[in-house]
């Protein structure tokens, strides 16, 4: 990796760290904060609450990534920060239930994560785009377990209302990062416009489908997972606020574990072999979660087994994507992709929720093996990742 690449994708990563910290470190403690405002007492308000983020953050993905391939991506994504910021205003602000759920949707409205997925693919070549989208997923993973411990810390210092105004000037150092750190992106050779289509193009190519489809079940059976683990870690008798004990080393092992496979996912010869193998071990995953639920240690390889496929496939979905998709339209393709994210989690959450209330724990994983299994029959039949697309864009010496 160049000394550009690195700067680029180290900026992109802080992007990425400051605003999903504001997202995820609201999770833990929301519940109990809305309990005591007016309709706060309603569940359906409140799983209204926590998940109008993602309805938002998928509608309008699409669109964002269209916006980025037409006016550039620094734009698209000061506007995105800019929307998240008064979202999180809005919510800080809120006297009842109603003005929470505004706030969150208008965070979710500043839908950037394509863009940013967009930007690292332009400003990184072919063969080290998969560790720079990997510097980007470790950060977001690191970030999520931070959020964990952060949520419960800083409600006790600034209270609820405060985390959201933190969110908000998080939002807005993002935007002095993009402006300081991260390089202007190239403008596609010959490319003027967005080419009409460009929407019907994404979503008809068979490859990209796969890709699609794979990454809403990647995100539907990480969520449907945290409806049914966070029970049973406290039912094998670990305290709720000591759950961090099992997150962070599971976390920890299972980057350490995929780390060899990251870069043989950037060979041609090798990365249909590991990402459909990746695949299969979160189907192994789903399997032992659904079998472990009355053992800490049973769940520790389960969840370590999980999170090793997950990090793997997070890594490389976003450098697949790019890869598949033409260079005139990567906006609105990635666009697709992060709405069909979005879409698996809010899928994901609600489905295993339903299932874990009327089925019991083990259908909750049910959902996932067959999820999983359909991504990996799916993926058997990939064609190999093209080469063809090489950046026009000199990132400097290496």
């Amino acid at each position: 990796m160049t000394a550009a690449e690195r700067r680029a994708t180290v900026g992109l990563a802080g992007i990425s760290g400051l605003r999903l910290f504001g997202m995820f470190v609201i999770l833990p403690v929301l519940a109990l904060y809305v309990e005591r405002l007016p309709g706060g007492a309603s569940r359906v308000l409140l799983g209204t609450a926590l998940g109008i983020y993602g309805l938002t953050q998928a509608a309008l993905q699409v669109p964002f990534g269209w916006a980025s391939d037409r006016w550039g991506r620094k734009p698209v994504i000061y506007f995105g920060l800019a929307v998240f910021a008064a979202g999180s205003v809005v919510a800080a602000l809120a006297t009842d239930i109603a003005w929470i759920i505004a706030g969150r949707a208008l965070q979710g409205a500043g839908a950037i994560s394509a863009v940013l997925i967009a930007m690292a693919a332009d400003l990184t070549r072919d063969e080290v785009r998969t560790r720079a989208m990997a510097v980007i997923g470790v950060t977001i993973g690191t970030t999520f377990a931070l959020s964990l411990v952060a949520g419960p810390v800083l409600t006790a210092w600034i209270g609820v209302p405060g985390i959201f105004l933190l969110t908000g000037a998080l939002a807005l150092a993002a935007m002095a990062v993009v402006r300081h750190a991260i390089p202007d992106a190239p403008r596609p050779a010959g490319v003027r416009a967005v080419p009409p289509g460009s929407l019907a193009r994404a979503l008809r190519d068979g490859q990209l489908a796969r890709l699609n489809f794979g990454v809403f079940a990647l995100h539907a059976v990480l969520m449907a997972l945290f409806v049914q683990v966070p029970f049973a870690l406290r039912d094998n008798g670990l305290a709720a606020d000591r759950h961090w004990l099992m997150y962070l080393p599971v976390l920890f092992v299972s980057v350490l574990l995929m780390l060899p496979f990251l870069r043989r996912a950037d060979e041609p010869s090798r990365s249909k072999r590991v990402f459909a193998g990746a695949v299969a071990t979160l189907l192994a995953a789903q399997v032992a979660l659904a079998l472990s639920q009355h053992s800490l240690a049973a769940l520790a390889f389960a969840l370590t087994l999980f999170f090793a496929a997950f990090n793997l496939l997070e890594a490389t979905l976003p450098s697949l994507i790019s890869k598949y998709a033409p260079e005139d339209i990567r906006g609105t393709a990635v666009g697709v992709y992060s709405c069909l994210q979005f879409l698996g989690t809010f899928a994901g959450g609600v489905a295993g929720g339903w299932l874990a209330q009327h089925f019991g724990a083990a259908s909750v994983f049910v959902l996932g093996v067959v999820l999983t299994a359909l991504w990996f029959a799916a993926s058997a039949t990939m064609t190999v990742p093209p080469a063809r697309y090489r950046s026009n864009y000199s990132m400097g010496e290496t």
